[in-house]
């Protein structure tokens, strides 16, 4: 019973026409066409984000005011582990499952939550080597420029708001139902966890710490460092706000550049995240680490 990754974000907002650019301009593919109630956009490895109007009475509650993350629809390698991850959570919640096979419910905090065969894609990614002393890896080839924005690979990671009261409920949720398992437990802060069928550092973060529910980010997966930078360049140049300088995380040891999002919470590029196995040990942590190994610092903000 294999959840792999993130299939699908489901977002209630109001403003359908700010939010469509905002994700267009982030580098995703629309999908289909889109109509006043309802947009689709992909990554490359066909991940949707969906975004529908705050109203729709089909979406689940809301567990925070405004525009926001509605339903997270994980994705699980084959129908009949989707069947037995259904059949479990019967147990003691109501699942739907709709004409197109994917199941609906809630988790602990009441968050919504799907279940949905993995429809992954994987394109050619371009990887351009990099030099350092002792360790040549590209002779004779210049950089190219970028021949295009950035365009995300892929959703790795969910960060949710949790209140603190029931955050332990909260997580044997998805260890003990769902599988996942716990990297880095920040008593402070929040449990990151990874789902089984995946290999980064965590694929869902459930933070305690602003003691209150809602989406703090969702980050996607760039080609590298550069499409990082580049990435949050593209957002700024089209008027969008970075809400967090460039950076690289401790926990995980990502790059990151984070924009904030009308659709609700904040959007990240990430890149370099730390790839474990079952052999990793979930790391228990009395005080919360710092945020970042690094951000960056500049005395010219504003020059040319």
């Amino acid at each position: 019973m294999t959840i792999k990754r993130i299939e699908r974000a489901v977002y209630g907002v109001d403003d359908m026409v700010t939010c469509r650019r905002f994700f267009e301009d982030f580098g995703l593919a629309l999908v289909g066409d889109p109509g006043d109630d309802r947009v689709v956009l992909a990554t490359r490895t066909n991940q949707v984000v969906e975004l529908r109007r705050r109203a729709d009475p089909t979406l689940p509650p809301a567990l925070e005011p405004g525009s926001t993350l509605r339903e997270l629809v994980w994705g699980v390698d084959d129908q009949a582990s989707l069947d037995r991850l259904v059949e479990g959570l019967r147990k003691d919640r109501p699942v739907t499952v709709d004409a197109d096979g994917v199941a609906h419910t809630h988790d602990e905090t009441g968050f919504g939550l799907g279940l949905a065969v993995a429809a992954e894609t994987r394109p050619t990614v371009a990887q351009p080597a990099v030099n350092r002393p002792g360790a040549v890896r590209r002779w004779n080839t210049p950089l190219a420029p970028p021949d295009g924005p950035v365009r995300p690979l892929r959703i790795c990671h969910i960060a949710w708001n949790i209140p603190k009261e029931g955050r332990q409920a909260a997580v044997a949720f998805y260890v003990e139902r769902l599988g996942f398992r716990i990297t880095d437990d920040v008593l402070p802060m929040g449990t990151f966890l990874r789902a089984d069928g995946d290999d980064d550092q965590h694929t869902l973060l459930l933070c305690h710490r602003p003691d209150r529910a809602g989406v703090n980010h969702t980050a996607y997966e760039v080609a590298g460092f550069d499409e990082v930078i580049l990435g949050g360049n593209q957002m700024i140049e089209r008027g969008w706000r970075e809400s967090r300088r460039l950076g690289r995380h401790t926990v995980g040891s990502n790059v990151f550049r984070f924009v904030q999002a009308p659709s609700g919470g904040r959007v990240e590029y990430a890149a370099d995240m730390d790839r474990v196995d079952d052999t990793y040990p979930a790391r228990v942590h009395e005080t919360s680490p710092p945020h970042h190994l690094w951000t960056l610092h500049a005395n010219r903000d504003g020059a040319e």
